[in-house]
């Protein structure tokens, strides 16, 4: 699987990263985040929904799991931190399949429920703002998608 990297000084560029991200989005994408706690996971995808022209705050969806956003393409954020059985049919493959844009953070809780072909990202921390991001793309839109996203 290819690997990319890219590497922040504080939130504002991590935001501004994962705004490029949302600009190139497409209708069904499934982007995955991982990292610890405050890595950065719902920072980022702020800065997704910005590139989705989303205007309305984002915040974590950690106590009902899915929150839905409306702009040039649906975003579905998802926090599966508190799914207690992985196992459990929550309806996601309806929003990996759907017409937006699937974030899912703390995505290896229900990686048997996750589609093939995806876009994992995991936030490390490299000091007090710095991050390093670790792009791997599974299927060969995402590994584009990471290409141009790197350049």
């Amino acid at each position: 699987m290819d690997q990319f990297q890219w590497n922040t000084k504080n939130t504002e560029e991590t935001m501004a990263f994962a705004k490029r991200l949302g600009e190139k989005a497409a209708a069904g994408d499934v982007i995955l985040l991982e990292g610890d706690l405050g890595a950065g996971k719902t920072t980022f995808t702020k800065g997704l929904a910005l590139g989705l022209g989303i205007e309305r705050n984002v915040n974590s969806p950690t106590f009902t799991i899915i929150k839905e956003y409306n702009g040039r393409l649906p975003l579905y954020h998802m926090d599966v931190y508190r799914v207690e059985d992985g196992d459990e049919n929550l309806g996601f493959d309806e929003y990996f399949h759907g017409q937006g844009v699937t974030v899912v953070e703390w995505a290896h809780l229900i990686e048997d429920q996750l589609p093939e072909e995806r876009l994992k990202i995991v936030i490390h921390y490299t000091g007090n703002e710095e991050r390093r991001i670790a792009l791997h793309p599974k299927g060969k839109r995402y590994v584009k998608l990471c290409e141009e996203l790197v350049k």
